[in-house]
This record gives C-alpha cells, structure tokens and sequence, in this order.
C-alpha cells in the first residue's frame, strides 16, 4: 500500500494499524495526518508504548495519558480511580483521535487495560470508547517488555484489538535505506531467508578494531555495555565529578520493582561536557523521556544544567517514581531524572534514523533485536559492527507468520477500495472533520455549521458517530464490503484453510471458491500459495 492511499483512509476516519519495514514511512504518514487534523483544528491524542518513541512524536507515555501507570491489571477499584482522575478525565473524554506508536512494544494486557479505560472515561461500548484509534508499529521489532523468565502476548492477540478489528495499511514504500544491498538483507531477515551471501555482507562490515567514524552512535544489546562505555567516556572528560544517589523508601520488593522501572541510575555521576538523557516525562514539558543533551554547568546548588540539542537550558531538580495505593505512597524513589548517553541500549535507538553507528550484536538475545539495530542506518558504509551472532539475523517465526497475515488483509483493503475519487475521498474527509467538530478552512472563511450546510447540498450524510468510516474512500469501501460480506480480511482457521484445499485440490477454481466461502480471491490464493498448491 501507498502512503497516499493509508492517508486517504487514515482521513476517513476509520482505526487503522499502519505498519510496515522501517523506513517505509509510518511515522512520515503519521505526521501528514496529524498536521491534516491541526490544520482543520483537531487536536490529536499523541501516545507512545515507550518514553524514547513519545519523545519521537512529541507526546506521551500511553501509560500516562491513559492513568495506568506501572500496573500490569486493572481491578474495578483502579478503573473507578483511573476514570476520576481529574485529567485522566479531561484528556481522554476529549480526544477525537488517538494515535499509539510502537504498539509492538506493548504487551497485550496493556493493550486491552488502555482500551477498557478509554471506554470507563467516555462512557461508551465502542472500541477506545467510539475514537479513532491509529495504531503505528512494525512487530518484527522489539517484543513487548515482559519479567524475567516470561514472554509477554503481543497486541495483537488481546481480544480489544479483535474488537477494534483496525483497518491494516501495510506501507511497502522505502525511504530511509538508500543502499540496495542494505535493503535486500533487510529483506531477507523480515522474510527468515537469510542464507550465506548475506552472512558475507555482514563479514564484510566488521570494524577492525571495534574502530568506527567520530560521531558514530554506539549501540549494544546489554546494559552493561552501554554503562561501561558511559564510564570510559566520562572518564576522559576534565574535573572531578559530582555525584547523585538515589533515595528511596517503602518496601525492599516494591523499591526494587520501581527501580526495574526507572531508567536513571543508583548513583549518577557527572561532569561538565558529559552527554545524557532524561528518564522523565516534565510536567511543564519542557523535556521528555528520551530527550538528549550536554551538561554545559553546575548551579550554585550543585544542579547540573542541561542543553538540549534543541538549544533550550534546563536545570535538572530531583524528580519522584512512586507506587500509591489510594493516594497513599507504598514505595517511591527520588533522583535526577537523567543517565548517562554516549552509548545506548538498541532498544533505546528504536524509531532512530542514523548516518552512521558502531554496533555490538555479538551478545544479542532477542528475536528483532539486531533486525532493530540495522535498520537504524541509512546505508552499509554507515554500518560497523563489532561483531554479530545468529539470533541478531532472526526475528520470531510467529512474528513471520503473522507479518504475511497482516499483508493479505492489507491486500484485502486495498482490494475492496480500489475504485475512488479524489470527490469521494473529500465527502468522507469533511464526515469525520464535522463528527469531530473540526472545521475546513477556505477562502471567506468556513465553519462546522457552513460545511454541514454545503454537505447537505451535496447530499453527503453527516456521520452519526465517529469512528463510522466514509463511504467513499478506500477505508470507507472496505467497510461497505465488510458489512455485506462479515468473513471479508478477517483472520483465517485451519478449518477454512484447509477446506479451501480440499475444493481447490477437487478442481473447484478460484472465483468459485471465492463465491461459496465468502472470501476475496486475492486472499485465496495467497492462502494456496502458503500451503504450496499454487505458484
């Protein structure tokens, strides 16, 4: 799918999962979208699965906005609590459009706790309580957080994502690689078809030495690594450094679950010149987690002064992590909200885009984590490796499997829209705009009432709720089909497949098969071709 037409349905007003390869554009999209919406004076809600990716997109934890915090359930005291929270409250029942990025890195609990909550504060059975919910992210990247020794549910799988049944825009564009063989490995992880001539590729990209460009980010997969190359770094700088310790009270097992959950250190060390990264979202919003910058200076109370790489200067204050049982503290930790960043985790690069990079993938462990790490450069002359193992070439087979599900139903969208008007792509856009209470600016100026009037005229059924996707755009007759024909994109049973099989194996065609079993040709075939019936 095109850019172009995702946005034409993203306008609709429809809930979409718009994925695709790293540098395919979603976040390009992403921001058409939402300067369309600005521009037409609608205000969206933007959420990130992690610090590092809202500081990306400018916006928030989808932890914060939605009230949830650290928990990993929702009892229905904590959904009552969450939906009486003055702004919990104000920031969802206002909201018109939710849009989540990196949803691949949040777990299917979460996923399904957010979802409950947007439904309690809007008093509303709708999925995310009747918004439009866009969800951005790409699940061959990393795996959601999980403890130790488990592995948590992708999205995907949680019953209010089925729910919510989003519209799959799968973007095949590339923009980001502009290095042909970089994009074939790439290729080949994403589709587990890695063989010799691009373990040589990789070979080909071992820095002697460890030694890389001045500039290049260094990225590893411990924390350990990173922690050691901080020291090294901050070492080579002049003067002593000053040192912060964290404080914490309230029980040693909720303690150490809050420091699992804290990104600043036990003991901070600093020293003028020394590059960091803040670990908090700011009340103020003057930074956010994931915002990077030097220590140009110390105050007169031993407060560091931070510039970011925007050029604003920040005195740093102690800031609190704390779990609160009815507004009461169980445990809480005290600390600046800042680590040390020469060096970075390969989670914490995702969503980056880099010239160049000094990689370790010799010690990866995780499914995506080395497809995550490649991805971030442009090109193969900005690639240097330290080394590399065999998981930095994998990503998860069910991922692998579920990529070519995601790509049939985006197949299947684009299929049922593809007959539109640039007309009917406008009548489903000023739909959503007037549901939303926006307004379409124009010479002489427009309001929400002018344009109902001239939708009138035109004979265009204002929708009678928002998350009704147009009629005339891609989304629009995907959701036409869908009504008349319920099995349309929706997820295959082996029951199905494999009856499919049987009629095809018996000499039924395609089209026929399509007619008796409800489903798109397209999709058809591209389920005989998975079982290796059909070329």
């Amino acid at each position: 799918m095109t850019q172009d037409l995702a946005l034409a349905i993203l306008k609709s007003g429809s809930s979409v999962f718009l994925t695709g390869a790293p540098g395919a554009g979603k976040t390009h999209t992403v921001n058409r979208y939402v300067a369309w919406l600005r521009a037409h004076s609608i205000e969206p809600a933007l959420v990130a699965s992690t610090g590092i990716a809202a500081s990306h997109i400018g916006g928030m934890t989808v932890h914060s906005w939605a009230g949830i915090g650290i928990l990993d359930s929702l009892s229905p005291y904590d959904l009552d609590r969450i939906s009486n929270n003055e702004k919990v409250y104000r920031r969802i029942a206002k909201a018109k459009v939710l849009i989540l990025d990196e949803v691949s890195m949040l777990a299917a609990n979460t996923f399904s706790m957010v979802e409950a909550v947007c439904r309690a504060v809007r008093q509303n059975d709708e999925p995310f309580g009747g918004l439009q919910t866009v969800l951005v992210g790409d699940f061959f990247q990393l795996p959601p957080v999980s403890r130790p020794g488990s592995r948590a549910a992708y999205a995907y799988t949680s019953h209010a994502w089925m729910k919510l049944d989003p519209v799959i825009c799968y973007i095949d564009e590339q923009h980001r690689q502009d290095d042909g063989e970089l994009l074939r490995l790439l290729t080949a992880i994403r589709e587990c078809k890695v063989d010799e001539e691009h373990h040589e590729v990789i070979r080909g990209r071992i820095a002697p030495g460890g030694a890389a460009p001045k500039g290049a980010v260094k990225l590893y997969s411990h924390n350990a690594d990173v922690d050691r190359i901080n020291e090294q770094h901050l070492a080579t700088l002049p003067g002593i450094a000053k040192s912060y310790e964290m404080r914490s009270m309230g029980a040693p097992h909720l303690v150490e679950t809050l420091k699992r959950g804290c990104l600043s250190p036990d003991l901070l060390k600093l020293k003028v010149g020394a590059a960091v990264m803040f670990t908090r979202n700011d009340q103020q919003q003057r930074f956010v987690n994931g915002t990077v910058g030097t220590v140009e200076r110390f105050d007169a109370m031993g407060a560091p002064v931070v510039r970011t790489r925007a050029g604003a200067l920040i005195t740093v204050e102690p800031m609190s992590w704390s779990i609160d049982d009815q507004g009461k503290p169980l445990a809480s930790l005290m600390q600046l909200p800042l680590r040390l960043a020469w060096a970075m985790t390969i989670h914490k690069s995702q969503g980056m885009s880099l010239d160049s990079a000094l990689m370790d993938l010799g010690s990866t462990f995780e499914y995506g984590q080395g497809y995550v790490a490649l991805s971030r450069v442009r090109s193969l002359e900005g690639l240097h490796l330290i080394g590399c193992n065999s998981r930095a070439l994998e990503v998860h087979p069910e991922i692998a499997s579920q990529d070519r599900e995601f790509r049939t139903l985006s197949l299947a969208a684009e299929e049922a829209a593809g007959k539109m008007t640039l007309a009917e792509q406008e009548e489903a856009a000023m739909r959503f705009i007037s549901a939303c209470g926006g307004r379409i600016p124009k010479a002489g100026g427009d309001s929400v009432d002018d344009i109902a009037a001239r939708m009138a005229a035109m004979k265009v059924p204002v929708m009678a709720h928002v998350v009704e996707p147009g009629t005339g755009t891609a989304a629009g007759r995907f959701a036409k089909a869908r009504a008349e024909n319920p099995r349309l994109g929706k997820r295959w049973t082996s029951e199905e497949e494999l009856a499919v099989a049987q009629a095809f194996k018996d000499g039924t065609s395609v089209n026929d098969i399509a007619v008796k079993t409800g489903r798109m040709t397209g999709g058809i075939r591209s389920r005989l071709r998975k079982m290796g019936l059909m070329e």
